[in-house]
């Protein structure tokens, strides 16, 4: 997502060579607005930081680190407005949230993010389908709390969202829901009739706060819509959709500034988990390519068990790892999101991850051939690797539809895997992953010594 300003800040740090060099600096700074502009950050905003960047370094003495001390530092005002951050509950349950925003934007899939994030912190959560605008949004939002499930208000015979609304509020309070979040409708561009509506409903329900749902690859019309909402309806929140295809990554830079409210949670990925609760002291540092360990630890605390992640740590430093912990932790790595967000969060590791940042771990081909060798095998041969031999090779590949020398190679895959954890788990630190990152192969797996 930052990779494109992360490597124009890179290069312009490294424009300065020697301290109190006033050229240097210069070019650098001019580097530095040229990429930011061409990220599709706001020209105003633009201008703002990149002088207020020149007068803090000259100030503190023109070098690499005061450069980057003042970076961080005005990066850090330019993401900071008054409002809250992440996800706020209220003191009386349930914390009922509007979501909004144009027809196309994400808005849906964001509200079924948005539970799946609650619901990991073990919150109990409602989503109520009030967009009856778009044919398919109520079956969407079905299917989603399907997949994620959480639990549904809906009502196929209503056609007033208002009345839905309120309905689902009765049984949010009820059968005593943490959160209440409701989908409403949108259009493909602003109207009167799509403000008249988000307008009654938010006079009907009183919601906590009421959430814009941007979509990041539009750019600057992001900003302006956002903006456009605020002024008709008044928003707490701006949540950024689809911002992992998004290879400017600038909207994020401008919304919080253009529009004075806070930028809450930006959407990383295709799926359920991949939406980051946005606080702009960690966004700086993931900019600066100095990670976020804060957020990392968050997101990693929410989704593994502590004591079961004791028990593989045990198993991988004694060389004990099996098919069945592999398949748990496969698991556990699906539910964190994409690997490309989480790859960002580790220090050093943004420029240098390779193609593992690129790996699904469930729909790579590579992983849906372990599973179905996996699957192939009996408990036995799941719980000790080392009882495979030519004759239970064969009858694997026969139930799995993977070749012999398929098998043979998955298997030297898994021995390496295991060696690698091992001495990771022995040498620790960031160099031992490092060193293991560096090894990995285009599928995410070992790579096989020739």
């Amino acid at each position: 997502m930052f990779d494109s300003i992360t490597g124009s800040i890179r290069n312009a740090v490294n424009k300065i060579r020697h301290q109190d060099d006033v050229a240097a600096l210069t070019k650098a700074t001019s580097e530095l607005k040229k990429a930011l502009l061409k990220a599709d950050v706001h020209h105003k905003t633009t201008k703002d930081l990149i002088q207020a960047v020149e007068l803090q370094t000259k100030s503190a003495g023109i070098g690499q680190d005061s450069f980057l001390k003042a970076l961080k530092s005005e990066l850090t005002n330019l993401l900071t407005t008054s409002g809250n951050q992440g996800f706020v509950f209220s003191s009386t349950p349930p914390t009922t949230i509007l979501m909004t925003g144009l027809q196309g934007s994400g808005k849906t899939t964001t509200t079924g993010k948005l539970a799946n994030y609650l619901k990991t912190r073990k919150k109990k959560v409602l989503v109520a389908a009030c967009d009856l605008q778009r044919l398919a949004a109520v079956e969407q939002l079905k299917q989603i709390a399907a997949q994620i499930d959480v639990d549904i208000y809906f009502d196929d015979n209503e056609k007033d969202p208002i009345k839905i609304a309120l309905a689902a509020k009765e049984k949010a309070k009820k059968e005593h829901y943490d959160v209440l979040l409701i989908d409403t409708a949108g259009r493909l561009a602003i109207d009167e009739a799509l403000m008249l509506q988000l307008k009654n409903i938010k006079d009907a329900i009183n919601p906590n706060e009421i959430f814009y749902v941007a979509d990041s690859l539009t750019g600057h019309d992001a900003t302006k819509t956002a903006t456009t909402f605020k002024e008709k309806i008044g928003i707490d929140g701006v949540i950024l959709s689809k911002y992992d295809g998004d290879t400017k990554g600038g909207v994020a830079l401008s919304i919080a500034n253009q529009v004075d409210v806070p930028l809450r949670f930006i959407g990383t990925g295709e799926k359920m988990p991949d939406l980051e609760v946005f606080i702009p002291d960690r966004i700086v540092s993931r900019l600066l390519g100095l990670g976020d360990i804060e957020g990392l630890a968050e997101k990693t605390s929410a989704i593994i068990d502590e004591k079961k992640a004791k028990e593989v740590s045990k198993k991988i430093k004694k060389g004990q790892f099996n098919f069945n912990d592999f398949l748990d932790q496969l698991s556990m790595m699906s539910k964190l999101g994409s690997m490309k967000s989480i790859i960002g969060m580790i220090p050093g590791l943004s420029q240098m991850a390779g193609p593992i940042k690129d790996m699904d771990f469930e729909n790579s081909a590579e992983i849906k051939r372990i599973k179905a060798l996996i699957g192939s095998m009996t408990p036995k041969e799941r719980e000790n690797p080392d009882l495979m031999n030519p004759s239970r090779k064969r009858r694997i590949a026969v139930g799995s539809g993977v070749s012999e020398v398929q098998i043979n190679k998955i298997l030297k895959q898994f021995k390496n895997a295991s060696k690698m954890a091992k001495q990771l788990s022995s040498k620790g630190g960031m160099k031992g992953l490092q060193n293991m990152l560096s090894q990995m192969g285009p599928g995410g797996m070992p790579k096989i010594p020739r």
